[in-house]
């Protein structure tokens, strides 16, 4: 199910004030209904009640030196019907009702039923009863009719017909009108304001997203209201000091790198004179895997801003390369020939990436690995197969934390360091892509490298 609320600042500052004038129209509405009915019950419902009291007072008893009516006489809009009860159709309104008869009962009127409907008048029932102009045109102007009807005991019922304004009609669509043109005169000046102040806003969502130590920081003017100016001149300041501090921190690792280096190369020359060829081996490589242990740190150090450009590279042909190189160790490692995928990418950093899952299944698979490569119409799968004991599934995302190893022995021959998933996982996603790894069925473990075409 999609959802109803709009994501952009401007759709939502519409959506608010919309809204708030639906709310507000109705409430006013509503007032407006009450007043008119209020008004309606002044003007329209109260002298048509006094009509009928005054109607019932000459009939029951007539002032001195006023003729009696006869039960067919007109009375100021009211007739006395005594040969049947009226017949009354239309929607019942109970509040002229009760204003009815507590009228008579003020009155001292003793009265049985009353009743008191509404029903809409239309061109024919005007035409039929032959009234006059100016009572035709009110009629018309009116829309209804209220028919009222109260029975005097013993004497017949008295029946009145009153004009009755469809005040509802009428207030609906002036309501209707009126938030129709708040609606135009409102929301459009809304919708440019927000506009407005989300295009300054869209740009720095942009350049945030955009935003890596590797490029230069995106310019964005300041623009908008005082606050958007200040958020985009904060993110510029933020950005210029991450990039100060990556520099920096380029800078030190160069320093400690040289530092290091230059130690071990010395150390490297003095064991030249060890008379002893297996002493002299070990510390070899000891020297050997510190460098090895160093150039990783810096590596995954130095990955947000590396060295090396992207450039178009055959993905077989990198693959393939590494795997020789491993054959030339004397490493059984098998390749499935692909055909020619061209992605764009850093080739050393990846053919990094692709040695270090190698490696891993050498270390780990039993000595072997099997290098295959899928493509599809989105990615490209190269995948690195061994027949190891695999990895526990709840230590499937731990092993790539930097550092960290399922070997626990401390042996620098089956253990390493740690950094070898860390380092490679690094590297695709800078690439943009993804490493997945998956126990296989019969034992060994399936170590993927997604990339995305």
């Amino acid at each position: 199910m999609k959802r109803l609320w709009p994501t952009s600042l401007p759709g939502q500052i519409a959506l608010l004030v919309a809204v708030a004038l639906f709310a507000a129209q109705a409430l006013n509405f509503g007032l407006l209904l009450r007043e008119r009915r209020a008004f309606r019950f002044a003007e329209i419902t109260l002298p048509a009640v006094t009509r009928l009291i005054d109607a019932a007072e000459r009939r029951i008893a007539p002032r001195a030196g006023q003729p009696a009516a006869t039960p067919r006489d007109r009375m100021r809009g009211v007739r006395l019907v005594t040969d049947r009860v009226p017949t009354m159709r239309g929607d019942p309104e109970t509040d002229v009702e009760s204003a009815i008869r507590s009228g008579f009962t003020d009155a001292g009127i003793p009265v049985g039923r009353i009743a008191a409907h509404i029903r809409p008048i239309d061109e024919a029932e005007i035409r039929a009863r032959g009234v006059g102009e100016r009572r035709a045109e009110r009629l018309r102007r009116m829309g209804a009719v209220l028919d009222s009807a109260v029975e005097l005991p013993g004497r017949g019922w008295l029946v009145s017909h009153t004009p009755w304004p469809m005040a509802e009609r009428g207030l609906l669509w002036q309501s209707l009108a009126q938030t129709f043109i708040l609606y135009v005169i409102v929301l459009l000046p809304v919708l440019w304001i927000g506009r407005r102040i989300a295009k300054p806003l869209r740009r720095l969502a942009g350049a945030a997203r955009a935003f890596h130590p590797a490029r230069p920081l995106p310019a964005i003017e300041p623009q908008g209201p005082q606050d958007v100016r200040l958020l985009i001149s904060a993110f510029t300041d933020l950005g210029q000091r991450v990039n100060a501090m990556v520099d920096e921190k380029d800078r030190m690792l160069g320093a400690i790198g040289h530092d290091l280096r230059t130690p071990l190369a010395a150390l490297r020359v003095r064991i030249e004179s060890v008379e002893d060829d297996t002493d002299r081996a070990r510390m070899a490589e000891t020297i050997d895997e510190m460098n090895a242990t160093l150039d990783d740190i810096l590596s995954l150090a130095r990955l947000g801003r590396p060295s090396e450009a992207a450039t178009d590279v055959d993905v077989a042909a990198l693959v393939d390369a590494v795997v020789e190189d491993f054959r030339d160790l004397g490493h059984d490692v098998d390749f499935v020939e692909a055909a020619r995928v061209p992605l764009h990418l850093r080739q050393n950093l990846m053919r990094r990436a692709v040695r270090n899952l190698i490696e891993n299944a050498i270390k780990y698979g039993g000595g072997s690995a099997e290098v295959r490569i899928e493509t599809g119409p989105q990615a490209v799968a190269i995948t690195v197969a061994d027949r190891g004991p695999g990895i526990p599934p709840d230590r499937m995302e731990v092993v790539f934390d930097p550092f960290t190893r399922l070997e626990t022995s401390r042996n620098r021959d089956t253990g390493g360091i740690g950094l070898g998933l860390a380092l490679a996982r690094a590297i695709v996603r800078d690439a943009g892509g993804e490493i997945l790894l998956a126990n296989r069925d019969g034992g060994g473990l399936n170590a993927t490298i997604r990339l995305l075409r």
